[in-house]
């Protein structure tokens, strides 16, 4: 079915769809010189196609910061981690991808199981603004969260505060691992990290309902699962 021109507008106020991109999670995007490469900038790329308007990417390094562009206006459409906080201001799709969110610990921690984490003492440090970070701060009741400036931020501030363990995506936590040694993962994972498109609400309902089909669609004609395999990227699951 067509896209209406009220849909359009509603996605294009500028004359063009803005999509933010954020590269502190692998999974979704890296840095491509100026710009940047991923699954969500393929999925934006097929979008402002459907919509037949350019696209203009917005590239930050944050979660945080990918919120804040859909929130003051300044990107139409984000890739974010579903969470009832942000869910306030922003309709979500259904996921698309999902994620395991990890605890990380000191080769010689105590710490051998995700459940000893929540104890008093202990220091979690976490990417500010992070959807595990909204997710701990609700979640964790005796330990104290410490927060980086990103994700990829999480482990170099962990080794320096000392702190017990860091959280994480999973696969940046890997990453991180390979060029800091001494470090192992907690068995398991103490979240699922939902990954879907969304748009503010005041964009409108025939709007988040486009942008949920489309989600949708992309997820069941096996492009998300290409677009995975295209980029390179393991341990994440199709929705």
């Amino acid at each position: 079915m067509a896209i209406t021109p009220d849909t359009i507008r509603a996605f294009t106020p500028a004359g063009r769809l803005r999509a933010s991109i954020n590269t502190g999670n692998a999974v979704l995007a890296a840095r491509d010189g100026a710009s940047a490469k991923g699954v969500s900038v393929d999925l934006a790329t097929e979008f402002a196609r459907r919509l037949g308007v350019p696209l203009e990417l917005k590239v930050v390094d944050t979660a945080a910061r990918s919120v804040a562009l859909v929130m003051n206006g300044e990107a139409d459409i984000g890739f974010f981690a579903i969470d009832p906080k942000r869910a306030e201001q922003i309709a979500f799709t259904g996921p698309y991808v999902l994620i395991e969110g990890a605890y990380a610990v000191k080769s010689d921690s105590p710490l051998q199981a995700n459940e000893e984490v929540d104890r008093p003492g202990h220091r979690v440090v976490v990417g500010q603004g992070s959807a595990y970070d909204l997710h701990l701060t609700r979640e964790l009741k005796a330990a104290t969260i410490v927060r980086a400036a990103s994700t990829p931020a999480v482990v170099d501030c962990f080794m320096q505060e000392g702190a017990d363990v860091a959280a994480g995506v999973k696969q940046q936590l890997e990453a991180d691992m390979k060029r800091t040694p001494g470090l192992r993962l907690l068995p398991g994972r103490f979240m699922v990290i939902r990954q879907a498109m969304g748009c503010r609400r005041s964009r409108g309902v025939a709007a988040a309902s486009e942008l949920a089909a489309f989600v949708e669609e992309m997820r069941a004609s096996g492009f998300v699962e290409q677009a995975l395999a295209r980029h390179g990227i393991e341990g994440a699951a199709v929705a």
